[in-house]
């Protein structure tokens, strides 16, 4: 990919960022991504999105807003504008001036340009896409600060604390100052109904252990919107942003969503015990598991027992199969079973599903991927199709 630092205007202010551009698309009109970085982030606390979907054969820019970052901001990535002038409505017009920057490159299709956002960002994603309308072809939002009307009207916002009904000139929020303009932008505001000008879909993605959003906010967003537009990803485990196995998987979480595919189900898969063996080299793993599926699609629970069988040597994956066979009832309450078959398919993970459910036949020639999701006490295996 090529790498290149970017700048474009708004009312005098001077937007700073970076693009990613896969290699051999020149002349070429490819699809764009534009990432949003969350309250005293920068751009690059976003790079390694935009290097995996470039990968993807998107087109990537993350930016930083103005009067974004810390009060330190390192003036190489540092946009201009003072963080006291910083509030959602100016982000919003930041983000809208990006848009319009990489609508106008040559090499952008214009009509294929995706919104990113995490925390603050995600929230000033979702206002700007139900901004442009079908000006924007899909949006994406981690964990979207949707508090932050809630967090003015009691007074924490940025994590400060404050008299609501008292204002002060200046909010210190440790890490940046913001002023009483933020407040007064916000706390009127009813975020849902903001959003829910976007018909376009959309994929949130929120974690079950963030006490900074909490992921109730993401629920409600989800429900503001038309039936079977937003798809929401609740990640066990996840506090306010993922660790490095989650930024993995929500990467390839967010590949199915641009790929048009969707979720069908969401199994938990529950560790009881494993069994290792070493054949010459090679390291043989037999990790047992019980587990379950909710869903609206099927409800059931795994036979004794699943397993997943793990061929490596020196650390290095040669061959995974896991299998397993779920008993209980599909949508119309009729008693089924479906039995899993999942291997490693050289780009994603490749299940194969067998029911004997009439309702759920179609899962039998359907061609399915998988993402994998773990965390402390087993894992999740997303179903996509």
């Amino acid at each position: 990919m090529i790498q290149t630092p970017f700048t474009c205007q708004r009312e005098g202010l001077t937007i700073k960022g970076m693009q990613y551009m896969p290699q051999n698309t020149e002349g070429c009109k490819n699809p764009a991504m534009i990432i949003s970085h969350g309250f005293t982030g920068n751009y690059t606390s976003m790079e390694y999105y935009c290097k995996e979907f470039c990968k993807e054969g998107y087109v990537t820019f993350c930016f930083n807003f103005c009067g974004g970052g810390r009060i330190h901001e390192d003036p190489e990535v540092k946009s201009d504008g003072d963080s006291r002038d910083m509030n959602i409505t100016s982000e919003v017009k930041d983000l809208c001036a990006v848009i319009e920057y990489v609508k106008a490159l040559p090499f952008v299709d214009e009509k294929q340009i995706v919104l990113m956002g995490a925390s603050q960002g995600g929230f000033v994603s979702g206002l700007t896409a139900a901004k442009y309308g079908d000006g924007i072809q899909k949006l994406i939002m981690l964990y979207p600060a949707l508090c932050i009307p809630d967090h003015a009207r009691r007074g924490w916002l940025g994590g400060a604390r404050y008299d609501p009904k008292n204002v002060p000139e200046e909010i210190d929020c440790g890490k940046t100052v913001i002023s009483r303009k933020f407040h007064e932008d916000v706390c009127h505001m009813d975020p849902f109904l903001e959003l829910s000008g976007y018909q376009g879909q959309v994929l949130i993605i929120h974690g079950t252990e963030d006490t900074t959003v909490d992921v109730s906010y993401s629920m409600r967003a989800k429900e503001s919107y038309e039936k079977d537009q937003c798809a929401l990803q609740v990640v066990r485990g996840m506090t306010h942003g993922p660790n490095e196995k989650q930024m993995i998987s929500i990467v390839a979480s967010i590949r199915q969503f641009l790929e048009g595919r969707r979720e069908i189900f969401a199994f938990r898969i529950i560790i009881t015990h494993r069994n290792i063996e070493y054949i010459g080299k090679e390291k043989h793993s037999d990790i047992y598991f019980t587990g379950y599926c909710d869903g609206p699609y099927f409800q059931g629970t795994i036979l004794p027992e699943g397993v997943d069988r793990q061929i490596s040597e020196e650390d290095q994956r040669k061959a995974v199969r896991a299998e397993y066979t779920f008993d209980g009832i599909d949508e119309d309450g009729e008693r089924c079973f479906l039995h899993v078959v999942n291997q490693w398919g050289g780009r994603d993970w490749k299940p194969v599903i067998t029911t004997d459910s009439k309702r759920l036949a179609w899962l039998n020639q359907k061609d399915l991927t998988a993402v994998l999701e773990g965390d402390k006490g087993g894992l999740t295996v997303r179903i996509f199709g």
